[in-house]
């Protein structure tokens, strides 16, 4: 799962049960876009009902964070896990060019938790008029976290293949 040489995944692979480690390597594929589709559908419903039981209409600014996460979402997956692992040095750039739009790919899910949290922070808890409608504001940053948690299952459990289907041949 992780690349070797990381001191990030040497220090997770610490912190995790080798038994648990063992389940994921020989489950992800099955398990991990059912979890990644959970936590999508419960992402846009935190949403979905914070706008439906606001009192007020909310306005379409506040709902820019989640569809930004969204694409991030869309961003990240659209990377295989084959070009992260195997460096050749006669590929042309393809090695980089994938590691190049992961790391923007990131930027733009952080940046839209940024925005979930500035949507938080400026439109609800500094307003004295909405101290007791503030759920918009926590059930964005919900939505945001759990969409970028969604992209980021989904793209660990997706295994390296050689055929045309991306890592889902076995399913």
């Amino acid at each position: 799962m992780c690349l070797r040489g990381w001191p990030l995944c040497e220090a997770i692979a610490l912190l995790i049960p080798p038994y648990v480690v063992q389940f994921w390597e020989e489950r992800a594929h099955s398990y991990g876009p059912i979890i990644s589709g959970a936590l999508f559908g419960a992402g846009w419903w935190f949403w979905v009902d914070a706008v439906a039981t606001q009192p007020q209409k909310v306005p379409f600014d506040r709902y820019i964070p989640g569809i930004v996460a969204t694409l991030a979402l869309l961003m990240i997956n659209c990377v295989r896990r084959d070009d992260l692992q195997d460096y050749d040095p006669f590929d042309d750039g393809g090695f980089c060019r994938s590691r190049f739009w992961l790391f923007i790919s990131y930027m733009v899910s952080f940046a839209s938790l940024v925005g979930a949290v500035w949507v938080l922070a400026q439109h609800y808890a500094m307003n004295p008029e909405m101290k007791g409608h503030m759920w918009p504001g926590v059930a964005g940053i919900f939505q945001v976290v759990c969409i970028l948690a969604s992209g980021l299952v989904f793209f660990v459990s997706r295994t390296p293949a050689d055929g045309a289907y991306g890592g889902y041949t076995g399913l």
